[in-house]
């Protein structure tokens, strides 16, 4: 290997380890657009290059602006403390059952609006929740990341991973069930009874049962009808083998406008509030990856990953899987996704390998806080709300949640054959 490539590994691994650990508390973003940045100035990397993959980006971006744009609205209509009053109330005092009942949401939102809308749009309403019935807010916002992620495969649409995997080109409905309905099953399943566990001693005791509860005001109404009509959207775009991020995004803008219209303001504030950084954060992202495939990596992988296939496509798919899911936490599992979607392009393997590879990519970021967008997303909504978690705190939860979860969804895919 040449000086050249040690380069590029060399920053991108720096740049990594920077969006990960966060050094001087400067944002994630900060450090992928460094990384990226560094290898144009040093001419590791033309300007073109870099360019087509920021490019590569677009769907992606377009999705999360419309997802940002809705969590916004909702927030400032106070959707999110209606939702957490009828949480409250629902729980009726047990702070084990408004665990359970956030879980539970967490399920339908990740399937049918994403991952990212779970992180962005659910964790809001549940932290405000927990805070209204005096319960300790961190089962429940744990609740929020690791269901974000392992429920990320019930749908084709419940991951934008999931499309960039699969290179746009998704299988349909019918064989994405046949394939995925008891991995998704295992994953959810054992994710909340591990993560149950775990918190066992925070969710004792009882919780307040009576709040108050007001109605919700129209501007609230609209950013509810917004959110179930991205929802109503996306399964359509999905159905019909679309790209999910325009219509994503004309929904978010549609939902910001007819409030801003009703109630007669500017949406300047609105937009002001939104945290842009991540789009940034994904672009740099983007650029690293291409950057590493330039160094001939891929075409290693394609070489490994097909001749193991050849031998046995079961194994192969449940260590692929493995390696992805440890993998993704490396370097955040959008970035890890397109490598994985590049490598099968040259590799041509069984789906019973590339479905594993899309079990790694999507539950094993669990493991750490940045092995995924939607993560990131998470901890971003909680920062909002003064809380943070650390790296070492969301590790020591995640290595013993995330692979039970992970052993078991890959174990149930290698068994349907």
């Amino acid at each position: 290997m040449t000086l050249h490539t040690y380069a590029i590994w060399a920053i991108c691994f720096v740049a990594t380890f920077g969006v990960i650990t966060r050094p001087f508390k400067l944002p994630e973003a900060v450090w992928a657009v460094a990384g990226a940045a560094v290898l144009l100035v040093f001419g590791l990397m033309s300007p073109g290059a870099a360019w087509a993959a920021v490019l590569k980006g677009g769907d992606v971006y377009l999705f999360l602006i419309g997802m940002l744009l809705l969590s916004e609205v909702a927030r400032e209509q106070g959707l999110f403390d209606w939702v957490a009053e009828h949480a409250v109330r629902l729980a009726k005092g047990s702070t084990s059952r408004l665990f359970a009942l956030v879980f539970g949401v967490g399920i339908v939102v990740t399937t049918f609006l994403s991952n990212d809308a779970t992180a962005v749009v659910l964790t809001p309403a549940v932290y405000a929740a927990a805070k209204k019935a005096k319960a300790d807010p961190l089962p429940m916002l744990f609740a929020c990341a690791l269901i974000a992620n392992a429920a990320s495969f019930v749908l084709p649409i419940s991951n934008p991973a999931n499309l960039v995997l699969y290179g746009g080109e998704m299988p349909l409905l019918g064989a994405w069930m046949a394939s995925f309905a008891l991995p998704s099953l295992l994953s959810i399943g054992v994710t909340f009874l591990v993560l149950r566990w775990v918190e066992r001693e925070r969710l004792t005791g009882q919780c307040e049962t009576v709040v108050e509860t007001g109605n919700l005001p129209r501007g609230g109404k609209i950013a509810l009808g917004g959110i179930v009509a991205t929802a109503v959207l996306l399964i359509a775009a999905s159905a019909q083998g679309y790209e999910l991020g325009l219509p994503t995004c004309l929904a978010g803008i549609a939902t910001m406008a007819a409030i801003c219209i009703g109630e007669r303001k500017s949406p300047f504030r609105t937009l002001g509030s939104v945290s842009w950084a991540v789009l940034p954060l994904v672009a740099g992202l983007f650029v690293l990856v291409e950057a590493l495939a330039s160094t001939g990596v891929i075409t290693m992988l394609a070489r490994w990953l097909a001749e193991g296939a050849a031998r046995s496509p079961s194994t192969t798919a449940g260590i692929a899987g493995t390696i992805l899911a440890f993998g993704s936490n490396l370097m955040n599992n959008l970035p890890a996704g397109l490598i994985a979607s590049t490598t099968l392009q040259q590799a041509h393997v069984p789906q019973i390998v590339t479905d594993g590879l899309l079990i790694g990519v999507d539950l094993g970021p669990n493991l750490s806080i940045t092995g995924s967008l939607a993560t990131i997303l998470w901890l971003t909504a909680i920062r909002r709300e003064g809380e943070d978690v650390g790296f070492w705190r969301f590790l020591k939860v995640g290595a013993v949640v995330m692979p039970p979860a992970l052993f078991a969804a890959l174990g149930a895919r290698m068994l349907i054959g």
